[in-house]
């Protein structure tokens, strides 16, 4: 059923009802009813029919607009993916790709820390194809995909694990039902955020990350046992910032706790409707 044969069954039933009514009490029912008593029903039936057409009407108006406000969002992030693709494509893609060439430049230029080179060349490459892989999946619908975003997550924790000394123990216990659209995109940016900073500053061996729904929402925390760190002098906190800005802009809770031994990233998210 469309929006307009909605509008119009709204505006159609009650005065159909009133008709059928009136013609009926004058037709078979006018010596049985008195006149004050049929206006009366007539409020009545006019009020239940009324209530109970309209009621099943309204409600499919609200799914019709929870839809399309579903389709808006979901537009949006796919415009800001495509976005995010193509700054990437045109800095970060070709800065490293130009940067490549002056290094194979260099080792055919140069005899000398031949070993430190290969190691930079295949740096280079892998950080190229992790880049050209993001793009590709920026770039691509994820509703038409069968990767589903869980499955996308354990993967990129089985990279992290793959090419770094690190164990990363999953207690995972949300679904991808559990998440819209824009959570997905901005959860995954965190969660990923957390890990690499564990890789970079932590010095730990383990990583948990865990999460669970709650009665009006859900939470995730990463946490390492590394060195810790102080969260009130913090001098090259850029990854921090950026995962508290992402936090603020979609009103979730950011707490972090670190002492030597211990750091905890907690992100919480409470709907109050």
């Amino acid at each position: 059923m469309t929006y307009r044969q909605i509008k119009w069954l709204i505006l159609l039933i009650p005065t159909f009802s009133v008709g059928l009514w009136e013609n009926a009490r004058h037709s078979f029912l006018l010596p049985y009813i008195s006149m004050s008593a049929g206006n009366w029903l007539s409020a009545i039936l006019v009020f239940l029919v009324t209530l109970y057409f309209l009621n099943i009407l309204f409600s499919r108006l609200e799914r019709m607009q929870q839809e399309l406000q579903r389709e808006r969002s979901e537009k949006a992030v796919l415009e800001e993916r495509g976005k995010i693709a193509k700054e990437l494509h045109d800095g970060i893609a070709q800065s490293l790709f130009f940067l490549s060439v002056q290094v194979n430049k260099l080792d055919n230029d140069s005899v000398h820390h031949r070993k430190q080179l290969n190691k930079l060349k295949k740096t280079l490459q892998h950080i190229h194809d992790d880049t050209r892989s993001a793009i590709q999946n920026l770039r691509s619908n994820p509703s038409e995909s069968d990767i589903t975003w869980t499955k996308s997550l354990n993967t990129f924790f089985n990279d992290m694990e793959g090419q770094h000394d690190l164990k990363i123990h999953r207690n995972w216990q949300l679904t991808d039902e559990d998440f819209t659209s824009k959570d997905k995109v901005e959860l995954f940016a965190c969660v990923k955020e957390a890990i690499i900073n564990v890789i970079k500053h932590a010095k730990s061996r383990e990583v948990w990350v865990e999460s669970e729904l709650k009665p009006h929402g859900w939470v995730c925390r990463v946490i390492d046992k590394g060195i810790g760190f102080d969260i009130n002098n913090v001098t090259h906190g850029f990854g921090l910032k950026i995962l508290k800005d992402r936090a603020a802009s979609m009103d979730w809770k950011l707490t972090l706790k670190s002492e030597r031994g211990l750091t905890e990233l907690v992100i919480e998210k409470e709907d109050m409707s």
